[in-house]
């Protein structure tokens, strides 16, 4: 299972990003296929992007929603918010572990040998203040006298715009680079720590910084698709706990907003037939009831 979400992965990174005559067109891609919502965080602005990013396009639909009231235009984007809305309500995080390109990025990134290390509980909140303030609350506060706003994640924070977009640009259009200043500097800086912090920790921008994930999370009790614990199977044996790359202790803690729906905890864990996968409700990988099967931590023999 794990090698076919990586083949996964890998088809939807070239789906949204299936634009590969810009080293001669040295411009990003404008036609047709811009329309569509990218699921996972996928900058509108890299020159092979196909789609436009759910988490930049919701901001520049509130930076701009002042100065559309003011002229008249009345436009309020409800293409942005059905669509974001309706992946968060069908897939939630399964998008995270399945679909995003800057996702599938880092956890390249964390299979580089190195000491690993956790992430601090606490720091899985500060994605839902950089969600709330500078994707929700900053572009529509802070506007200049003409009523527009700025896109605050995606100019000063975003590491995926960075690497998708500000470095591939300055590459191809010279005459970009000198307009280079503090500001592309910070977050040059900001980019190389989460791609550093990777390599020793599991996901850690998915983990403290993520918007995209912070949204999609606000559906994990509620997404159409989604892991179910059977506990009337599960024995409390924590081998689930040892494969989670977000360090969920999944057995106690099944509608974690932190999980990425990676599945491990079921195909590679699980002995007993305790994690399905349901769709509205109904089991797609159900319990294999009246097996005897042995548990690979601890050892012991359970009847389910």
């Amino acid at each position: 299972m794990e090698r076919a979400r990586k083949w996964v992965q890998g088809v939807w990174f070239f789906l949204v990003n299936g634009y590969w005559a810009f080293p001669w067109t040295r411009t990003i891609y404008k036609g047709p296929m811009k329309v569509v919502c990218s699921p996972g965080l996928n900058c509108y602005s890299c020159p092979s992007s196909t789609a436009f990013c759910p988490i930049g396009t919701l901001q520049q639909l509130l930076a701009n929603i002042r100065f559309s009231i003011q002229s008249g235009q009345h436009y309020f984007g409800a293409f942005v918010l059905g669509s974001i809305g309706m992946l968060g309500a069908v897939f939630g995080r399964f998008i995270c572990g399945w679909a995003c390109p800057f996702g599938f990025f880092q956890e390249l990134l964390h299979k580089i040998p190195s000491r690993k290390l956790s992430i601090p509980d606490q720091l899985r909140w500060l994605k839902y203040a950089v969600l709330l303030l500078l994707v929700i609350v900053f572009p529509l506060i802070f506007v200049s006298n003409s009523g527009m706003g700025q896109p605050w994640f995606c100019k000063y924070v975003c590491p995926a715009g960075t690497f998708q977009a500000g470095i591939p640009m300055l590459l191809l259009d010279p005459n970009l680079r000198g307009a280079v200043g503090w500001l592309f500097v910070n977050k040059l800086i900001i980019a190389f720590g989460f791609t550093t912090w990777s390599v020793f920790a599991s996901r850690p921008f998915c983990r403290t910084a993520c918007p995209l994930g912070a949204f999609y999370a606000l559906f994990s009790r509620f997404q159409l698709i989604r892991l179910q614990l059977n506990k009337d199977n599960c024995t409390g044996c924590g081998v689930c706990h040892k494969v989670c790359p977000v360090d969920i202790k999944f057995n106690e803690n099944p509608n974690s907003c932190e999980c990425v729906n990676c599945m491990k905890c079921m195909t590679e864990a699980c002995a007993f037939d305790a994690i399905s996968v349901e769709v509205a409700g109904f089991p797609m990988f159900g319990p294999d009831l009246g097996k005897t099967k042995k548990c690979i931590w601890p050892r012991k023999i359970q009847k389910i």
